[in-house]
């Protein structure tokens, strides 16, 4: 799952308070007495004296600097939220915290920071507590928080099959995001493979871009989430988190703004990745349809023809609720 995101605005300084707001973060650590300056700007929760979370109430604060501190986190109850100032990018004493499912909210000042406390035994610290002395300081560690919600190795499949079926059900994701070149989302039959359909943001004789949506699939559809679920198309809703990827797999998550089912002709999909595995796709039969390719290509389905190559990411199959298990499992 992505981080909860904190910004510690203290002193308070409205421009970075602002950064941090259209930055998307959680809550704003601020100092007492600044609530109604935050609620001036938008409503989002807050951290001190008298607001929504409380030190010593709510969560409690320490420096990293001995043994003695990492034996404070873990005598204490595993639900307690700690605020951690590490020292020195010091890794090992988060490791063990992470390792023992303690909520740590590891303070970074800088992007290179993020990244090591969101990569911490592979899979995170519970937060990050953003630290910046300026609005574009206070942006850049955002964007890299983001930018951090997955990345997927993609492989180059050939396609084997192409066959129009009858009216069923796709999916319209409209999301909350500018959605620039091959970057859409990943949707399968299956877990095991799923492919990187583009977002509607190509130019069309017959309608206009799309650039928030992606024509994902039908209902039944798995789909890609952020901290490597996965989810059924039918059960987005607005609010939901998707995962969006480029070609090199290079994810990031997004907000789902609505999401439409509509009856249309279906189209299946089917291709064989390096691996010898068969993997297929069932979407809408619409020319705005793209599927990635290698090198930067993307081909609609309505031009897709045999032994092209398409983008998919590749896993064992065996799913419980979207979360990957070791199970004897056959999708077909």
């Amino acid at each position: 799952m992505a981080p909860v995101l904190w910004a510690r605005i203290i002193p308070w300084d409205k421009e970075i308070a602002v950064a941090a707001l259209e930055s998307g973060v959680d809550t704003m650590w601020i100092p007492d007495g600044c609530t109604d300056r935050v609620r001036e700007l938008g409503r989002i929760r807050t951290a001190c004296a008298e607001g929504d979370y409380r030190e010593g109430r709510d969560f409690r604060v320490i420096e990293m600097k001995g043994k003695a501190d990492e034996a404070a986190i873990l005598s204490a109850s595993p639900e307690t939220v700690w605020v951690v100032f590490p020292r020195d990018r010091e890794v090992i004493p988060l490791e063990n915290l992470v390792a023992w499912r303690r909520k740590i909210l590891a303070a970074a000042r800088t992007p290179e920071e993020v990244t090591l406390y969101r990569g911490i035994l592979e899979k995170g610290v519970y937060g990050i507590v953003l630290l910046a002395d300026d609005p574009a300081g206070m942006r850049a560690l955002a964007s890299e928080a983001r930018r951090q919600a997955g990345s997927t190795p993609l492989a180059a499949a050939r396609v084997t099959e192409i066959s129009p079926l009858g009216i069923g059900d796709r999916v319209c994701v409209d999301t909350c995001t500018w959605i620039e070149g091959n970057r859409g989302m990943l949707v399968g039959n299956s877990s095991a493979g799923m492919f990187l359909v583009c977002a509607e943001n190509v130019p069309n004789p017959y309608v206009l871009p799309r650039p928030f949506r992606v024509n994902a699939g039908g209902v039944h559809s798995y789909c890609r989430l952020p901290g490597g679920r996965t989810g059924y198309l039918s059960e987005l809703a607005a609010g939901s988190e998707v995962l969006l990827v480029n070609e090199a797999g290079e994810g990031e998550a997004a907000t789902v703004g609505r999401i439409k089912v509509e009856r249309r002709p279906l189209l299946l999909v089917r291709a064989v990745s390096p691996s010898g595995a068969v993997h297929s796709v069932i979407l809408q039969n619409a020319e705005t349809i793209r599927l990635a390719g290698p090198g930067g290509s993307a081909v609609s389905v309505a031009k897709l023809r045999e032994g092209d190559e398409v983008l998919l990411a590749e896993e064992a199959a065996g799913r419980h609720f979207g979360v990957a298990v070791d199970e004897t499992i056959r999708e077909n």
